[in-house]
C-alpha cells in the first residue's frame, strides 16, 4: 500500500471508524467489565453496550488510542507512516504530514505506537524466508571514550552494531517489469549487539525465529553454523564479491 492507496481506503473519519469496528468484532470483542461476549452495537453513540452488565465501550476502549483526542484517521495515518518505509520517521515529521499545529499530542501518539509495536515484536517469531545481516548505525561517542583515539570501520565509537533480521517473500501483485516477481518485506527484528561473533549472534537469531526459517546471509563465518546447529531449517550463504549485488540479494537488511 502506498500513500495514495491509504487515502483511497480511508478517505474520512467515518471510514476509519468502520474499519476499526469491523476489525475489533472480527478478532473477538468482550466486555471489559464482566467479560461477556454479548455486546450490542449502538450506531448513534458509535459504541457497544454489554447486554449483561450494561457497560458501554467506545471504539477506542482498550486500545492504544484510548484517551486521545486526535481523530482515528490521524492514528491510522501515523501507523502507515511509521511502517511504510525502512527509514525511521520523527514525530515532528508526522506532525507536519498530518498538518497538526500542536506537537505534544503527536509526539505522545508516536511514542505509544512505537511502544506497542515493540511489545508485539517481543512476542512474535520470524518465519518463512528470512534475511540476516549486521547494520551499523551512527551514534554519539560515549563520554568515557571521547578522549580516546577514534577507531575506523566496524569498531568505531561512532557506530553501533545491530543485528537485522527481516522476513522476505514475494508479492501477489504482478510487477510492471516482465518476468519479475517483486519481493516484499514482512516483519523485522533488530537487536543491538556488542560484537559480531557467532556466540553473540546465534542465541539472538534462535530467539527471534521459529526454527523453521530459510535464512539468507552474506558469506560471513559468523553464520556458518546456522543450519548445523539447527537454528534454521536451511541456510544460503552468498559471497558478496560485488557490492552492487547486496541490494538485490539482501534488499531488506541494507
Amino acid at each position: 500500500m502506498n500513500l495514495l492507496d491509504f487515502y483511497r481506503q480511508y478517505p474520512d473519519e467515518s471510514s476509519c471508524e468502520d474499519a476499526l469496528r469491523h476489525f475489533r468484532e472480527h478478532h473477538g470483542l468482550f466486555c471489559s467489565r464482566c467479560g461477556s461476549l454479548r455486546l450490542s452495537w449502538n450506531p448513534s453513540h458509535r459504541s457497544w453496550t454489554c447486554m449483561d452488565c450494561k457497560h458501554e465501550m467506545t471504539l477506542r476502549s482498550g486500545t492504544v488510542m484510548q484517551g486521545s483526542n486526535l481523530p482515528i484517521r490521524d492514528w491510522f495515518a501515523a501507523m502507515f507512516l511509521l511502517t511504510a518505509t525502512k527509514r525511521a520517521i520523527s514525530a515532528k515529521e508526522i506532525q507536519r504530514q498530518l498538518g497538526r499545529k500542536r506537537y505534544q499530542p503527536v509526539w505522545e501518539m508516536a511514542h505509544k505506537l512505537r511502544d506497542v509495536m515493540g511489545k508485539r515484536d517481543a512476542r512474535y517469531n520470524l518465519h518463512g524466508d528470512v534475511e540476516i545481516d549486521e547494520g551499523f548505525f551512527s551514534t554519539e561517542t560515549p563520554e568515557d571514550q571521547k578522549d580516546c583515539p577514534l577507531k575506523r570501520g566496524r569498531g568505531s565509537q561512532r557506530k553501533t552494531s545491530v543485528l537485522v533480521m527481516a522476513e522476505s517473500g514475494f508479492s501477489d501483485t504482478p510487477s510492471d517489469k516482465k518476468q519479475s516477481t517483486p519481493k516484499v518485506v514482512g516483519h523485522i527484528k533488530m537487536e543491538v549487539i556488542d560484537d559480531l561473533k557467532a556466540s553473540t549472534e546465534m542465541p539472538k537469531i534462535k530467539q527471534a525465529t521459529d526454527g523453521k526459517v530459510n535464512a539468507t546471509t552474506d558469506g560471513s563465518n559468523t553464520y556458518a553454523s546456522l543450519e548445523k546447529d539447527e537454528i534454521v531449517a536451511s541456510h544460503k550463504a552468498v559471497v558478496m564479491d560485488d557490492k552492487k549485488k547486496v541490494g538485490k540479494i539482501l534488499p531488506w537488511v541494507h
